[in-house]
């Protein structure tokens, strides 16, 4: 009666602030840490941090006052940041299998259909990227030789710089091209001509989508799509990109599928299309042409921007260093000279080179924030009690950055890489593709691509500003962080 009565007493906004007061308690019960459970800056009640921010610098402001390991709360879902080489080291290489999943992301969900390989779980994830790796690799023996194809691109991005020089340009498109067409010539079976129509498109789209995937909104989307989606935005974008992009690869899969030869594997979808006959019966690991688009599709975009970015950094950083440009050419005159072409052999030979590639790497920070990792169990980490589900970010700028394992982090310093001998040294803290079994699967061919393609660059041609403007080294994007766009000043060597 008295509940009634009370009841009866209440007008509508009587009513509406009980409804709140019942939603706030319900929040802050619902969202109670466990003990031991990471401290983070307070959340707001239904918004969680929201206005912490989204990017590396952040992260790196909280982890200031809360330490390498902290808690933020995205609207309704809590997450772990990781911060520094020995937190970080713990959760991608030590607890690395505590740690492999993916938590569900609405809006790559919807993007990708839940296929591909970087953001799928458990059996179908162990298959898809088993398949990637062991295949991607056979395609670089014999006569389809990873090696002779990036020596003959470097060849063609050669002519194409040296029908610049003389003049200020951008090399963007034209790295970006013979990226492409490396990783084209895995997975299509041909590389394409630098402006062919359907190529440019293609390059255009995947740019524009990496560029937008770090932005704001896309991670209010994350949190609450419900909401976002009503609203116009660059979660539109994406999501039409990305149906552009996979709608490209499904032609190309139909292309092959007319003229394909069980007995002769051309390329990466020649092989999935054999794989697709051969698991019929095992739905569970999803070997089927929407998947194979999407596969195509990671390992495209991965192959692609990774590489552009950063070559583009390091040409910007030898025209802002030009001594260690002179220094990385003597290099290069000594052991190959200018009657032929790098080759891999000549690495073991190269310690500065390969030093100034990996500071490079070190230095531009491509991928601040590694995707989000899901624990599969409970787990303790470093001290601190972290339940199964939990959305992990590790911090990846932290470890590239930290003052206890780099001498100078936040200075270009070649000579991180080399010993007292001047001989190249491999560095623990060195994650420029995080670390463990998530890790970028593609690093080998990375690696030998911004090889060959540095050295053949350098091989013929010295860089400098053009007009003698100072280029800046200030990041754009937060996703990944590529130089702001530059022009530079070539003359042939």
């Amino acid at each position: 009666m008295l509940l009634g009565a009370f009841l009866d007493l209440l007008d509508v906004k009587g009513y509406l602030l009980l409804l709140f007061v019942f939603l706030l308690v319900f929040d802050l019960l619902k969202n109670r840490n466990p003990p031991n459970f990471p401290a983070g800056p307070w959340p707001l009640p239904f918004l969680g941090n929201v206005f912490v921010g989204f990017d590396h610098h952040a992260m790196d402001k909280v982890a200031k006052q809360y330490g390498d390991i902290f808690s933020l709360r995205r609207g309704g879902e809590k997450m772990v940041v990781v911060s520094g080489y020995k937190s970080v080291k713990e959760v991608l290489i030590t607890q690395g299998d505590y740690f492999l999943d993916r938590p569900v992301s609405p809006l790559f969900t919807e993007a990708f259909q839940g296929y591909g390989i970087s953001l799928s779980n458990g059996y179908r994830w162990r298959r898809q990227r088993h398949f990637a790796v062991s295949h991607l690799r056979n395609f670089g023996e014999g006569k389809r030789s990873l090696e002779f194809h990036v020596q003959q691109e470097c060849s063609f991005l050669c002519e194409a710089f040296q029908e610049e020089c003389g003049g200020a340009f951008n090399p963007h498109v034209l790295i970006n091209n013979a990226a492409a067409n490396i990783i084209g010539s895995l997975v299509f079976g041909k590389r394409f001509d630098y402006d062919a129509t359907d190529f440019q498109n293609l390059l255009s789209l995947s740019a524009e989508t990496m560029l937008l995937v770090g932005s704001p909104v896309v991670q209010l989307y994350d949190m609450f799509p419900w909401l976002v989606k009503r609203f116009r935005g660059p979660h539109e974008t994406i999501l039409a990109n990305y149906g552009k992009l996979a709608a490209f690869i499904k032609r190309e899969v139909n292309k092959h599928k007319r003229d394909w030869d069980p007995f002769d594997h051309r390329d990466f979808i020649d092989a999935y299309i054999g794989e697709i006959d051969k698991r019929k019966k095992d739905t569970e690991a999803a070997f089927n042409v929407d998947n194979l688009a999407f596969c195509t599709l990671d390992l495209f975009e991965a192959g692609t921007e990774t590489i552009t970015t950063t070559l583009r950094w390091a040409l910007l950083l030898m025209m802002k260093y030009p001594d260690v440009q002179g220094q990385v050419q003597a290099e290069i005159d000594r052991v190959i000279g200018d009657s032929r072409q790098p080759c891999l052999a000549d690495r073991v030979n190269m310690p500065l080179t390969e030093a100034v590639i990996h500071e490079t790497q070190r230095f531009a920070n491509l991928l601040p924030l590694t995707i989000p990792r899901l624990t599969s169990k409970d787990t303790t980490l470093c001290g601190y009690f972290i339940p199964k589900g939990t959305m992990v970010i590790t911090n990846l700028s932290s470890v590239l950055r930290d003052k206890s394992e780099w001498e100078t982090p936040d200075q270009f310093n070649p000579k991180h890489f080399l010993n007292e001998q001047g001989l190249f040294r491999k560095r623990e803290a060195f994650f420029p593709f995080a670390a463990g079994k998530r890790m970028c699967l593609g690093e080998q061919l990375a690696q030998m691509e911004l090889f060959l393609f540095f050295t053949s660059l350098l091989q013929r041609f010295s860089f400098s500003p053009a007009d003698g403007v100072e280029p800046t080294l200030e990041p754009q994007g937060t996703g990944v962080l590529s130089p702001k766009p530059f022009l530079i000043h070539l003359s042939l060597r």
